[in-house]
């Protein structure tokens, strides 16, 4: 099969290794890639949400299968101008994506399915969510109704910093209790009304150790979480994914990728926090170096709603994702340090490397992004691979290089 994986992050280079390997690849390309990507796949000059130019390309190369990794294009069409040029794209339409590109319907939906989520309300002006959070109170949860990278949630702690939260995203807005318990993410294979479980991972947002400072796209993650076993993934997905595709499926949209249901582990049970029509990154680094099956016919399956009959099969060690960031980041990162020390973390056993903001300057491996590269370990016990990882990820330098202390204690 010919392939065209979309994206340039942690995410898209983790599965490019896993798509490499698989014997019915005949062809590799990455739009847009990047340099750790290049001895897997042909780089391709195109960004990640310019449609019409990923589908152009993808009719040129007889592209048999479109992988999308982020959110964006999706949010934008780019499945539907798929189907629309007749190529199979494993990833979910426009309609669908709505899960993740608003708030509010993802709210309609778990309500309409019986999915335990926590009370929200939507809104379009300022004036009535301000007097909305000064009559309910804090803790509570402002969300920007739409994209925002990662970063358009905050977890106001008094009423000032919620009105606060208000003001910067802007409008519309999601408003909703806020959920106490442990945070998880659940991961599966989706086509239809069929879900393959993936595994489960806890995402550390925070920029500093001991989770303070601003949120941001991810330092770090580790696999599974403690005391989310597989038994209590498959009951997650029972109560939280399959009636969410039964009925969008009822809806007439239904939904066809990857999902990644945020799910916050509660005394009452699982509820959930929202969806993601993609893999999480970095979460999806410490995933994917778990996968023993062959991933293509995996999202060839569930692109052409034949997912019943996939196979996805992964190991039981434990995992955890490093992210080397650049100082600054989220804000301002700092770009241009001379990256040192790739192979000497690679040769670390069960360590592997992938790239995220990264580029080629006159053949120097440089720091061109906020998270700049994802470590990555998997061992018997959670202690080894967090041993492991930050062996692996102090091999790596750069000037300007930060990363978290604290991921997996």
């Amino acid at each position: 099969m010919r392939v065209l994986l979309v994206g340039s992050g942690g995410r898209e280079h983790a599965l490019a290794t896993c798509l490499a390997r698989s014997p019915s690849l005949s062809a590799l390309y990455a739009a847009p890639g990047n340099p750790g990507m290049a001895s897997l796949a042909t780089l391709v000059p195109l960004k990640a949400n310019d449609v019409a130019g990923l589908v152009a390309f993808a009719k040129e190369q007889n592209i048999d299968l479109i992988v999308p990794g982020p959110e964006a294009p999706l949010v934008v069409g780019l499945a539907d101008a798929c189907a629309e040029a007749g190529i199979p794209c494993a990833g979910p339409t426009k309609a669908a994506a709505l899960l993740e590109g608003s708030k509010a319907f993802t709210k309609d939906v778990a309500d309409a399915a019986g999915i335990p989520t926590a009370k929200w309300e939507r809104f379009e002006d300022e004036a009535p969510a301000l007097e909305f959070v000064r009559r309910r109170g804090a803790p509570i949860v402002v969300k920007a109704d739409g994209l925002a990278a990662g970063k358009g949630v905050v977890v106001a702690q008094s009423v000032e910093e919620a009105e606060d939260a208000i003001r910067k995203l802007g409008m519309p807005l999601v408003i909703e209790e806020c959920l106490v318990g442990e945070e998880v993410s659940l991961f599966a294979f989706c086509s239809d009304d069929k879900a393959v479980l993936i595994g489960a991972a806890r995402d550390h947002k925070r920029l500093g150790d001991g989770d303070t400072g601003p949120n941001t796209g991810g330092m770090g993650a580790i696999s599974p979480p403690p005391g989310f076993d597989r038994a209590a993934q498959e009951k997650a997905l029972d109560l939280s994914v399959r009636p969410m595709l039964a009925e969008m499926v009822v809806r007439g949209t239904p939904f066809r990728g990857v999902i990644f249901a945020g799910l916050m582990l509660t005394n009452e049970g699982p509820k959930l926090i929202e969806y993601n029509v993609r893999f999480g990154d970095p979460e999806a680094q410490a995933l994917l170096i778990h996968l023993k099956s062959d991933l293509l016919p995996i999202l060839a399956a569930l692109a052409d709603g034949n997912l019943d009959h996939a196979a996805a099969e992964f190991s039981d060690e434990a995992s955890i994702s490093l992210v080397l960031a650049a100082n600054g980041y989220p804000d301002a990162p700092k770009k241009g340090g001379r990256i040192s020390g790739l192979e000497r973390a690679e040769a670390v056993p069960g360590v592997s490397v992938f790239h995220a903001g990264t580029k080629l300057d006159d053949g120097v491996l440089v720091a061109d992004g906020g998270r700049v590269l994802t470590v990555c370990a998997k061992a018997a016990t959670p202690e080894d691979a967090r041993r492991l990882a930050y062996e692996g990820a102090s091999a790596i330098q750069w000037e300007d290089k930060i990363l978290r202390t604290d991921i997996g204690l």
